[in-house]
């Protein structure tokens, strides 16, 4: 008995929910896999799954070397994966979905390094803000700014958690004077998505305040709210993550920086997989790379 190939049978035929789709997902007979998994019992010494003619259940026995066969397997399987790409090149077209707020404001400070880092890869950038089925629409990794994910049917690697800032230019700053307290932004123009939105804003005690953003200027575009706010048409909020060049490079100036305006999540999201591909293994560990060193230059 090949006890590896036996213990793939075991871990198909629990996962298929039966002989017949393990046997099909394998490209085996019904027969094969059922006597793999009669040779395993024998050898064990027990019965790892209880049959009948509504289907089958799983022993104690069973459950606890399903588990253990997972473990074991999938070690190998990586083992495997490592060793056969440690003298690859990371190659190929990587579809990467992204919102519109990289696409267009963040692109520029990571993209150009990770091309010249890895010339062999090909990225495809598709900038949408709606959450894409990353397997239906083919893509191989999302980034996605959001709050905390409770839950996801993905693999959720979280790239930062940025904070949100108030931001203006200069020359408006310098027309409307400098906000000290929240009850002064009910006298300067608001930047906001268009249908207007609600800024929450806590002190150093914890105490909150909510400002209605809302002025002459409405976009549905944060690239659009971007663009406005360094023609110096009024303050937006942003995060620290989208507008750091433009902090230091004194193109915009944080407002109200004693207060916290809440954070945003910075993810990277792609399919759970036995062999995640070498292109995007790489990709998400240069973009953790990017966003520590992009909090790091604001220390």
């Amino acid at each position: 008995m090949n006890q590896l190939q036996a213990m793939r049978a075991f871990r198909c035929i629990v996962e298929c929910r039966g002989f017949s789709a393990a046997a099909e997902r394998l490209d085996t007979t019904h027969s094969t896999i059922s006597r793999q998994l009669q040779q395993l019992e024998r050898e064990l010494g027990t019965r790892l799954i209880n049959r009948n003619t509504r289907g089958f259940s799983l022993t104690t026995a069973g459950q606890q070397y399903y588990a253990a066969c997972v473990d074991i397997l999938d070690r190998l399987d990586q083992a495997a994966l490592a060793v056969g790409q440690a003298h690859e090149s990371p190659s190929g077209v990587l579809r990467i979905s992204a919102p519109m707020v990289i696409g267009t404001l963040e692109l520029a400070s990571w993209l150009p390094a990770f091309q010249q880092r890895y010339p062999e890869i090909e990225v495809d950038l598709s900038c949408d803000d709606r959450f894409v089925d990353l397997i239906a629409e083919g893509f191989d990794v999302a980034l996605r700014i959001c709050g905390p994910l409770a839950d996801s049917s993905m693999v959720a690697r979280l790239l930062t958690v940025s904070d949100m800032l108030l931001v203006a230019s200069p020359a408006y700053v310098a027309r409307n004077g400098l906000v000290r307290l929240v009850r002064e932004l009910a006298e300067h123009q608001l930047l906001a998505f268009a249908g207007g939105s609600d800024w929450t804003l806590t002190d150093a005690r914890g105490l909150t305040s909510s400002v209605r953003a809302q002025g002459r200027f409405k976009a549905d575009s944060i690239s659009a709210l971007h663009a406005a706010a360094l023609a110096g048409v009024g303050i937006a909020a942003f995060t620290r993550a989208t507008v750091q060049e433009d902090l230091l490079s004194g193109r915009l100036v944080q407002i109200l920086p004693n207060y916290n305006l809440g954070q945003r999540h910075y993810y990277a999201l792609y399919p759970h997989a036995r062999h995640v591909a070498l292109k995007v293994q790489v990709f998400v560990e240069f973009m953790l790379e990017h966003y520590r060193n992009t909090a790091a230059a604001l220390r």
